[in-house]
């Protein structure tokens, strides 16, 4: 398990919100925290903790009027931490290069990939041709319903047909060098983990996985652990001290080793 930092960029600012209450409309979103440090502040701290393949998750749409704002935040942490941070929020091939040569190490994608609801093989060909599979995370966010663990997309907004599955990894491995998983009806609540969804991806486990969503205690993290059988990486979010939260980072780190 290695821990995984985020940073979220909501209407220019970085926030904590919890993930099911995003809205395009109006920009809205129920917010836990909002910082008063800027995106680059705490790609620098990173840099400083030499932790890797963190991301930055811009969660304005193209096109809303706070988009620019987002981007210019997460361009400013690419510059801080070259190499050091994944990139993802309204990514296409027509932009994904320009976040790599603006320091990404890797795009991270979800809404591009998915048409009416179901995988579109072809955009994601053109995605991995565009991008190379060494720097292409596939975002994987899911959300339950029915019993299952749907994909959503479109900022967690919108349900698509696809089930996250052993059999749905194997076949989007082949494309990319990681996965993200938020676990959203979870994500930001601080609560707890989804145990279910630890453990499949803790049994699947042939690329690197990282998993989001409802850790607020370093019991979480050890049956975090525990489930995903030490090889699913982890994000802490409005838990960690960075964030308002009383998990510090420094004990975090240790806990994770």
């Amino acid at each position: 398990m290695e821990f995984r930092p985020c940073i979220d960029i909501h209407n220019g600012c970085v926030k904590q919100i919890v993930g099911g209450s995003l809205k395009d409309k109006g920009g809205e979103a129920e917010e836990n925290f909002v910082s008063g440090q800027d995106a680059a502040f705490y790609a620098r701290l990173y840099r400083e903790y030499k932790i890797t393949n963190g991301h930055i998750i811009m969660l304005n749409p193209v096109g809303s009027p706070f988009y620019e704002k987002t981007k210019e935040q997460a361009a400013a942490a690419l510059r801080a931490y070259p190499g050091g941070l994944q990139v993802g929020g309204g990514i296409t091939p027509d932009n994904a290069g320009a976040f790599l040569d603006a320091g990404a190490s890797h795009v991270i994608v979800t809404s591009y990939v998915f048409k009416d609801g179901r995988i579109e093989y072809g955009r994601l060909d053109e995605l991995a041709r565009a991008v190379g599979r060494d720097r292409l995370v596939l975002d994987l966010s899911v959300r339950k319903k029915d019993g299952r663990y749907l994909i959503v997309t479109d900022r967690w907004q919108k349900y698509t047909k696809t089930e996250l599955t052993g059999r749905t990894l194997d076949e989007l491995a082949g494309y990319c060098d990681e996965f993200l998983v938020h676990a959203v009806d979870v994500e930001g609540k601080a609560n707890g983990i989804e145990e279910e969804l630890a453990a499949l991806l803790g049994a699947w486990g042939k690329i690197p996985v990282t998993y989001a969503g409802g850790v607020h205690s370093f019991e979480d993290l050890k049956l975090l652990k525990k489930l995903g059988r030490d090889r699913v990486n982890v994000t802490v979010g409005s838990a960690l001290d960075l964030f308002g939260g009383t998990m510090k980072l420094e004990d975090v780190l240790a806990a994770v080793q």
